[in-house]
């Protein structure tokens, strides 16, 4: 069974009673070693809100048992910001006025000596979504100069074939991180009026031709604030759980981003609170409590670091989203969207520690790699 045959058995108007549960019905949720689908959609319930501090101690240990008190640390590198779709909440929108531009290969190398610094071994490569201005070839190439300064190499691209996520995996790839962005699909399609990624069904099996290439880590996740958090929230939950029953060799992890200003008028038709968005997080570390949770540097930097024992088990440090951003320090072309925390590398290190955790800079060495 495919996920969007799996996630049809789930109709948004027959679960909403599941949203609604009394207050002991949440209760025996929290008591169970085991959570099933219909417990992780009591826990996201407006009632559950009450229950936070329970939620965060069964957090907090369940992430010490799973995976200790370890941070991983890592850090975006846009290659390109060239797109050819029209993502109604997306600084890359290709009607957008802006400068854009892609790195050549000499950049990328100047890019990773200056990351390298750093002491970071883990990267996570981006491009706007457009194959002409960043195709697989090019993409290869950067692979291949990039994996002389880091040990993980993490992509997130235009989807691809499962023949072309082996080629980049031949070559050094990982990792792969893709957002669904919105699970409720005529909600996508509004978001999404022209380009390749208005293809709903083929962006939600991406994932399934990346594992069955034989990538190693996956990083799914909703932008929060498009739809219904509570809904997507669950929908995430569903494909995380679906991902780790059918690829069980492969690490798994999802974020939660929120919408961040941007190059565009879209404005978030759900804004979702810090309260909110801590919900999401204790409710999906109990649901799933051996799938990493990483939370980027759209947060802010004392949000992050009071996040850190609520599951969270990978962050981003010293990011930029503009092309080129690592080295120039006045860059010509704006970014993706605007960064929340600014903090250099060094910094969030310290932020970690000072939190009683171990940020760790390498947990992976490809056999022929760096």
């Amino acid at each position: 069974m495919s996920f969007y045959e799996e996630l049809n058995k789930y109709d948004r108007q027959s679960i909403q009673q599941y949203l609604d549960p009394s207050l002991p019905q949440i209760s025996k949720s929290l008591a169970k070693s085991t959570l099933n689908e219909f417990d992780f959609l009591a826990l996201l319930s407006p009632k559950a809100a009450s229950s936070l501090e329970t939620m965060a101690q069964t957090a907090y240990s369940l992430s010490l048992q799973n995976f200790g008190r370890n941070i991983l640390l890592y850090t975006p590198l846009y290659l390109a910001d060239y797109c050819v779709n029209q993502c109604l909440y997306c600084g890359f929108n290709t009607t957008n006025h802006r400068k854009r531009r892609k790195l050549t290969l000499d950049e990328v190398r100047a890019e990773a000596e200056v990351i390298a610094q750093t002491g970071l071994k883990h990267l996570l490569i981006l491009t706007g979504e457009s194959r002409q201005h960043s195709s697989v070839p090019y993409i290869r190439d950067c692979i291949k100069i990039l994996k002389e300064y880091f040990s993980s190499i993490s992509i997130e691209i235009y989807p691809l074939e499962t023949s072309e996520y082996a080629e980049l995996i031949a070559n050094g790839v990982d990792g792969l991180t893709i957002y669904q962005e919105v699970y409720c699909e005529s909600t996508y399609l509004e978001l999404h009026p022209a380009g390749p990624k208005r293809d709903y069904h083929y962006r939600l099996a991406t994932p399934e031709r990346a594992g069955n290439a034989g990538i190693r880590t996956m990083n799914i996740g909703a932008l929060l604030g498009l739809t219904d958090w509570r809904m997507e929230a669950f929908y995430t939950g569903l494909h995380a759980q679906y991902l780790q029953k059918r690829f069980p060799a492969t690490e798994l992890s999802v974020s939660f981003p929120r919408m961040r200003p941007h190059s565009g008028s879209y404005e978030p038709s759900s804004p979702v609170s810090d309260r909110e968005l801590v919900q999401i997080l204790l409710a999906f570390r109990l649901f799933l409590p051996r799938v990493g949770i990483t939370i980027s540097t759209r947060e802010s930097a004392s949000f992050r670091d009071h996040l850190l024992k609520l599951g969270v088990t990978k962050m981003s440090a010293g990011s930029s989203t503009v092309v080129g951003g690592h080295l120039e320090t006045n860059p010509e072309n704006s970014g993706q969207f605007e960064i929340a925390d600014q903090r250099s590398v060094a910094e969030i290190q310290t932020a970690i520690i000072a939190q009683g955790y171990k940020p760790i800079f390498k947990d992976w060495h490809q056999l022929g790699g760096f």
